[in-house]
């Protein structure tokens, strides 16, 4: 019914991942086309940066194209040799695929487990195929369920509510703590890379409007603000800017300190003992980690602040237990649900026949009764009768056809057996 084929972080390296990976442009076409090869089947592309999976689904399994047609069609798109993706891509298929796409949307299945994006690139895959025109009644249950199992993980365990990037526990944890609010306090920011994109978020997320930025190449650090906010100001002025700040932020790759103790020392007589807290987000260190000792300064290492990422991660994985109860929940919810569809139309036929069968019959009886002079009385109990044998006598097939799909047993064998038995349309 449902398949899943890709790779994340665990299967494939970066490179290959990128060189999977599709542009929203891309996945649309891609969709397209894969619902012109296969009308019947329903297709959802979900491609970020730690995963590129393909949700195919398809009411009858003759109407899904294979896993290895599924491999070939993602090699063939990208021009990847079929040998590239073999020992890296997985499936899932069935309820299997369902878990799979449940533990996706709720972030258990991620890097960082309890990323708050992932649920939104669910959701945004899920549109993009409605887009595409690619999605069906199998697809609508399934990523309707998994953004339920995301949000109820979220708002039923604490997954969510333990930070655990440097960055985040760093801004999010320390700098709030510290500073009763950020929102008046002069925010130094000093690199332009990956970690300073990342601490720019947070710093939003504390309610920061306005921060500075200094880097070596000041192109770099006019993109960062380009992307956020704040504003550059040139890397010879880093000095004075050390002077007036309340708060530093550091991540850049240098190989030596920034900041010698000797060098900041001359600086914390101009700052004349005013309170800094310095975040020194940087592998080495770029700033001396005497510079702690000196009075109103405050210094934290990656050191310092991987501890406490660390605890919370430990923290969150305590919340699995709760999570998993929550998909197995609405898995066992979706497979009933979409058992229960399935079996509507045959439970409806079924039902229409033996009320038409039992119509007949009571017309053809009461024609005949009625030349007698029937009591009508005995026309009412001869009615009821035969209701009740109808009922009798359809509740052993439709109970073990609700039993079928309550459990989320395959029951595509006792439909068609039912619809040749009764002679139901197809």
């Amino acid at each position: 019914m449902w398949r899943m084929v890709g790779c994340n972080h665990r299967q494939a390296s970066v490179d290959l991942r990128e060189r999977l990976a599709f542009t929203s442009e891309e996945a649309e076409a891609a969709l397209r086309e894969l619902r012109r090869r296969s009308p019947d089947q329903e297709a959802v592309l979900l491609s970020t940066c730690n995963r590129v999976e393909l949700y195919t689904a398809a009411s009858d399994q003759g109407g899904m194209l294979p896993s290895d047609e599924l491999l070939r069609f993602l090699a063939d798109w990208h021009r990847l040799p079929v040998s590239d993706l073999q020992e890296h891509l997985v499936q899932h298929n069935g309820p299997s695929a369902v878990n799979h796409l449940f533990h996706v949307a709720s972030s258990l299945d991620s890097m960082v487990v309890g990323e708050a994006q992932i649920a939104s690139q669910v959701k945004q895959a899920y549109e993009l195929s409605i887009k595409a025109d690619a999605a069906g009644p199998l697809m609508h249950a399934a990523f309707q369920a998994a953004s339920r199992v995301a949000k109820r993980v979220a708002r039923e365990t604490a997954i969510h509510r333990r930070r655990v990037s440097v960055p985040s526990v760093a801004i999010c944890e320390v700098a709030t703590e510290f500073f009763s609010s950020l929102t008046d306090k002069r925010i130094l920011l000093i690199g332009a890379g990956e970690m300073a994109d990342e601490s720019m978020r947070y710093l939003r997320e504390a309610g920061v409007q306005h921060v500075l930025v200094t880097n070596r190449t000041q192109t770099r650090a006019e993109q960062l603000i380009v992307t956020h906010f704040g504003q550059v100001v040139p890397w010879e002025q880093l000095n004075q800017q050390l002077i007036d700040a309340d708060l530093v932020i550091s991540t850049t790759s240098a190989e030596q300190p920034l900041v010698t103790y000797d060098q900041f020392l001359r600086l914390h007589e101009a700052r004349f003992q005013r309170l800094l807290l310095i975040l020194d987000l940087a592998v080495p260190r770029d700033f001396d980690p005497q510079i702690a000792d000196l009075p109103g300064t405050y210094l934290y290492s990656v050191d310092d602040l991987q501890s406490a990422c660390d605890k919370n991660l430990a923290e969150r994985t305590k919340e699995y237990p709760k999570a998993e109860r929550i998909i197995q929940e609405e898995a066992t919810r979706l497979l009933a649900d979409v058992q229960h569809r399935g079996t509507g139309p045959v439970i409806r036929q079924l039902r229409e026949q033996a009320a038409q069968a039992k119509q007949d019959e009571l017309t053809r009886l009461f024609a005949r009764l009625e030349r007698a002079g029937i009591d009508p009385q005995v026309r009412s109990e001869i009615e009821q009768s035969f209701e009740r044998l109808v009922n009798k006598l359809l509740h052993p097939p439709l109970a073990s056809l609700r039993h079928a799909a309550e459990d989320g047993a395959s029951h595509n064998g006792l439909l068609e057996a039912l619809r040749r038995l009764f002679q139901l349309d197809q």
